[in-house]
């Protein structure tokens, strides 16, 4: 009897012959790129062909730290990677690890092998690496004293800093001899004291940047107690120092504008900086000034000569008011004494004496109203108006007389 197999039975039995396949778990397949898809997702999916025939090939986004470049159609590369089966399409292809352009392989690989050995070693580590000081005197460059990268480390190392010391070591940076010649560019700057050093030079090929991928340079500038700025080639170059440095510059013309600050915008940033401290003490000037008028203010209003004059003015003030009332009193004894004064003059004995009226009275000076307090013979004497009488009586007699 036949036997019966799924779709998904037949591509699982393929897929895991293939598996089983040590050869197919590490190939590399070289041929030209067609087809070539950068997904959004980040996935590249692209086609290996040469005269015999085409290969299905993908690089996942986990993958891409294996490709240095950006590829495209009709480029001649090598790709390593593993052939497996998809299984829902029942298609093999290739898995891509890693991908160099051909030519460069062999370089290439020992690139990878390098870096990810430094890595493993914590050479990369963001622990490792010293900030750059913002504001530096002295500049040390290690590259080829002649070529397009130091006169452009130089040219606007001095625009933006005039007063920059700028100190050269004449390294090789390519060809037999140049790893040691930077090594020893490295070691000489970190021990003259600059405040940053800038290691690298201008494009070219892997070969001609192969100096910057020695482990010997690695070392140097892992070992620098100087902050190192790698600048070597063009932006899409990277080399081992660049991984090794505290700072990878894309360019040597980059690499001058981040290790010397632009002294223009500091003298424009140290004036604002004047006008702000200047208006600031100004405010608090203005401030300090408003504050003590009302402390003088104040000390007028409550100090002891303010004190004395408003005591004065009360005392003066009262003393016044005193005084009023004092006349007052003094009006009004003097009005009611004339009324006393009216009163007693209309009931003092001399002015009856004034009118024609006697005063009688007796030897003992008592008054004598009726004849009944005398007899003849004593001695009386009266007062008038204009003095007194002495007189004897001689004779007494009663008379009548009627009211009116």
């Amino acid at each position: 009897m036949k036997n019966i197999y799924s779709v998904g039975q037949v591509n699982r039995y393929v897929k895991n012959m293939f598996t089983q396949d040590y050869f197919l778990q590490k190939v590399y397949v070289k041929g030209e790129v067609s087809n070539c898809k950068y997904h959004t997702s980040g996935h590249i999916y692209f086609s290996l062909k040469d005269e015999t025939g085409t290969l299905s090939c993908v690089m996942f986004v986990g993958s891409r730290r294996g490709l240095a470049f950006r590829m495209k159609d009709g480029d001649k590369v090598v790709v390593g990677g593993s052939v497996d089966v998809y299984e829902r399409d029942g298609k093999y292809q290739l898995y891509a690890k890693e991908i160099t352009l051909e030519g460069a392989g062999a370089l290439y690989e020992r690139f990878l092998a390098l870096k990810q050995e430094l890595e493993d070693m914590g050479m990369f580590a963001p622990e490792y690496k010293q900030p750059i000081p913002r504001y530096i005197r002295r500049l040390g460059v290690v590259t080829a004293p002649t070529g397009a990268a130091v006169q452009d480390i130089r040219n606007i190392s001095l625009r933006r800093n005039p007063y920059l010391q700028i100190i050269l070591y004449p390294a090789l940076v390519q060809g037999e001899g140049a790893p040691e010649s930077i090594v020893k560019g490295l070691q000489m700057m970190d021990q003259a004291g600059v405040d940053v050093i800038i290691v690298g030079r201008g494009g070219g090929s892997i070969e001609d940047l192969w100096a910057f991928n020695d482990e010997r340079v690695a070392r140097a500038i892992f070992e620098c107690r100087t902050p190192v700025i790698s600048a070597v080639g063009h932006e899409t170059d990277f080399t081992i120092a660049d991984f090794v440095a505290d700072l990878r510059a894309p360019t040597p013309s980059a690499a001058a504008e981040l290790a010397v600050d632009d002294l223009r915008s500091v003298m424009e940033q140290l004036r604002v900086y004047q006008i702000r401290l200047m208006r600031g003490m100004g405010n608090r000037l203005d401030a300090a000034r408003s504050r003590l008028e009302q402390y003088q203010l104040q000390l007028q209003y409550l100090g002891p000569a303010n004190r004395l004059r408003e005591n004065r003015q009360y005392t003066a003030d009262m003393q016044d008011r005193f005084i009023e009332l004092m006349n007052r009193k003094l009006t009004a004894y003097r009005h009611q004494l004339s009324l006393y004064l009216e009163r007693f003059q209309g009931l003092s004995p001399l002015r009856k004496l004034n009118q024609g009226y006697a005063y009688v009275a007796d030897a003992r000076g008592k008054a004598v109203t009726s004849i009944a307090q005398t007899k003849p013979g004593e001695r009386l004497k009266i007062s008038v108006a204009d003095g007194v009488i002495e007189t004897e009586v001689c004779n007494v007699r009663e008379e009548n007389r009627a009211d009116g």
